[in-house]
């Protein structure tokens, strides 16, 4: 019986070690902790990947501290557009939703897709209305909003210039006072992600986001585009990528990793590791990304200075990290 493992991302970024406290540094790390714990327990009752991080991202979504669902950023026109897709490595089968406002948990409406219709990707109203019609919790547009990130758009039009980054700008609302992030939210890549192995040897991955803060209402970035993303075969890998999301479409990063294990033998490190510090820099892409193999390695190479991350495997503690450090 295969090792099950589960990995997950919250975001990649530049640093703000020097404005951050001890305590708001630990909130994150709690959140990624809790998060591997919870879905690492699916895992070990014998759950799926696909279930694994469908949880996982769910839960992310639910998480303020993170851009995706609830704390999701402000587009220019001061409202909320959510991307996420969902892939099953077993099959193949995938499903993405774009630009929706009134999912509670865009991930969730991407496995509706997946799971309900002949399609794979819908946007806007119509990926509204197949999640209702798929009994998903549906809210008001208001509900994503916190005061932290129209605060964090405030800024941003105040320098005249589009955010090209974006994530949390503040702790949760039962912390307050405390405004600081490990990474920089002003310069931070939002997304979350998760990829699993499950004992059956099937692999899955899945993310969200909230987008760019200030993006022009519309944009869709790399987070539900299968290959660029997400991508998942049973064959090679699970990756879930979190960056500048067009640099992340042009170079199909997602897909580039499971290409050059199928194709060219290499390695899951080795690929991860060629995509993140070579092909993306070279069209200037930043960021990183998350996978796991059907062996059970696991990779979560970055370029930027920092990335929430972390993994699980079932029989052993909880990884997280922030910055670069050895163990993670």
């Amino acid at each position: 019986m295969t090792t099950a493992i589960i990995a997950i991302h919250g975001g990649a970024g530049a640093l703000s070690r020097d404005t951050i406290t001890p305590q708001q540094q630990a909130a994150y790390e709690k959140a990624l902790n809790d998060i591997l714990v919870q879905s690492g327990a699916l895992l070990d009752q014998g759950g799926s990947a696909l279930d694994a991080v469908t949880l996982a991202v769910r839960l992310l979504e639910d998480c303020p501290l993170f851009n995706a669902g609830l704390g999701s950023v402000f587009t220019s026109a001061a409202t909320h557009e959510m991307d996420a897709a969902i892939m099953d490595g077993a099959t193949l089968g995938c499903g993405s939703v774009a630009s929706v406002s009134t999912v509670r948990n865009p991930v969730l409406a991407a496995r509706a897709v997946m799971e309900t219709s002949e399609h794979v990707f819908f946007c806007g109203k119509p990926a509204e209305a197949l999640a209702a019609a798929a009994g998903l919790e549906m809210v008001e547009p208001d509900y994503f909003s916190t005061a932290q990130r129209r605060e964090q758009l405030d800024r941003v039009r105040a320098t005249g210039a589009a955010s090209f980054v974006l994530d949390h700008d503040a702790m949760t609302q039962e912390q307050p006072g405390n405004a600081a992030a490990p990474l920089d939210e002003d310069r931070k890549l939002g997304t979350v992600g998760a990829v699993a192995l499950d004992q059956a040897g099937n692999l899955a991955a899945a993310t969200s986001t909230g987008g760019m803060t200030n993006k022009q209402p519309g944009r869709v970035g790399d987070s539900p585009i299968i290959g660029a993303g997400c991508y998942a075969s049973n064959h090679s890998c699970a990756v879930s990528s979190t960056g500048t999301g067009e640099m992340f479409i042009r170079s199909v990063a997602a897909y580039d990793v499971a290409a050059q294990m199928q194709y060219a033998g290499r390695t899951l490190a080795q690929a991860s590791d060629n995509v993140v510090f070579e092909k993306l820099p070279a069209i200037g892409g930043v960021g990183g990304l998350i996978a796991v193999d059907a062996q059970g390695n696991v990779a979560l190479p970055f370029n930027s200075e920092g990335m929430y991350r972390g993994y699980l495997r079932i029989g052993q503690d909880p990884v997280v990290g922030i910055y670069r450090e050895p163990n993670a």
